[in-house]
């Protein structure tokens, strides 16, 4: 039997305790970012979005539309990367940012996940740079 993967979008007030648990296990505590840094105040604005693997919350994203279509927080738990929850959640996340009216995305993209933005269809545009103490790039992707 096939696991299954569910993404939907979700109201942060409402599954802030989620988010919460699912960005500062992979976040702070596999990545060392600064508990401080992530949850913040743009989190209030954004569209978020959870992915579920046989009904477990497992995957968490944001799109921030007051930066021009910032993909954001992007966080699979570790058991299941390499099972497409991240490939289902950004595929919801585009649609979801095209549906209004955006015809590109963008995001500060850590340098280890260069290789899977480059799936989604992202391109680099720019210069490594640090965040949170983290090589990141900024990658772009077109509606197609």
């Amino acid at each position: 039997m096939e696991n299954k993967i569910q993404v939907n979008s979700v109201d942060f007030f409402e599954k802030k305790p989620v988010i919460e648990r699912i960005r500062m296990q992979v976040f702070v505590k596999e990545q060392g970012v600064p508990e401080t840094l992530e949850m913040d105040d743009r989190d209030e604005i954004c569209l978020h979005f959870l992915a579920f693997y046989d009904g477990l919350a497992v995957g968490t994203a944001r799109l921030d539309l007051g930066l021009h279509g910032k993909v954001g927080r992007l966080a699979v738990l570790y058991p299941y990367r390499g099972k497409n929850v991240g490939k289902s959640l950004m595929r919801f996340l585009h649609q979801s940012a095209w549906d209004r009216g955006l015809t590109e995305v963008w995001c500060h993209a850590q340098l280890s996940a260069q290789g899977f933005y480059s799936q989604m269809g992202y391109t680099k545009a720019g210069s490594v740079f640090q965040e949170a103490g983290i090589d990141h790039i900024t990658m772009r992707c077109i509606k197609i």
